[in-house]
């Protein structure tokens, strides 16, 4: 087999396994992360088959800025709550199947009908014809698939609008004001202002220097609870203290 052969059969495969990986994984993420998987492998078709600007923008816009904010979207919304099982629709599961159908039905009618009527020319007279890849798949886009191409643009945008509508939680209180935010942090009890910082005082700038208070006692609370916990406190200097006291009576 030539290296075009090769190239088909092998990314053919990883393209297929990653459609698999898609409808069998049971996470969205993982789902999303096998259709970027095969949007690369389609994109090195692309590229085998002398269209290396489609290849780049498969690899570009589909992969690297599409999936990855289907990706995004997903953590914003949350994927760890578990989908409900429950049909809350009758019959979607049978008209589900029915469109499945009716959709390889009219892949497998399109694709057969391009086999038999249409002859098969290559990407490099196709090319040849329009002036190179870009034009002749701008000429196709916005010639002969335009309503396609449109319709396409406002399915994208309808899917945007969807994911905005799912990541929108609705508030089931109303939002606290400022007088209310303060009275609940004095009637919650604890200290509601910034604790005192250590080793503010003397010759010491350190973390485990316990601050003084106003009167010279030591303050616990300025030391962080780690050291507290390990017994790395400073021992305070009394000379200083008194030092402190004198500064501040003069």
């Amino acid at each position: 087999m030539s290296g075009e052969d090769w190239t088909f059969w092998i990314s053919g495969s990883f393209a297929v396994i990653g459609a698999l990986g898609l409808v069998l994984s049971r996470k969205a993420v993982h789902s999303a992360l096998w259709v970027a998987f095969t949007m690369i492998n389609l994109a090195v078709l692309y590229i085998a088959n002398g269209a290396p600007f489609l290849g780049m923008v498969q690899i570009i816009v589909y992969t690297g800025a599409v999936m990855m904010l289907f990706l995004f979207v997903l953590m914003v919304v949350g994927v760890d709550s578990s989908d409900s099982l429950i049909e809350t629709l009758k019959g979607q599961r049978i008209a589900a199947v029915l469109f499945g159908l009716g959709l390889a039905a009219l892949l497998v009618f399109g694709v057969g009908n391009g086999l038999v009527n249409a002859g098969t020319v290559g990407l490099v007279e196709a090319n040849s014809a329009d002036g190179g890849n870009v034009e002749g798949i701008a000429r196709i886009i916005f010639t002969d698939y335009l309503i396609a191409f449109e319709a396409t643009s406002a399915l994208l945008i309808t899917a945007a609008l969807g994911a905005m509508v799912l990541a929108h939680r609705e508030r089931w209180i109303p939002r606290a004001s400022q007088e209310e935010l303060s009275k609940a942090r004095f009637l919650s009890g604890t200290h509601p202002g910034n604790l005192p910082t250590p080793g503010v005082y003397a010759r010491h700038n350190a973390v485990d220097t316990p601050a003084l208070l106003p009167d010279g006692s030591v303050s616990e609370e300025s030391i962080p609870g780690p050291l507290q916990a390990r017994g790395d406190i400073r021992a305070v200097d009394h000379h200083e203290v008194n030092e402190i006291k004198e500064v501040g009576s003069a």
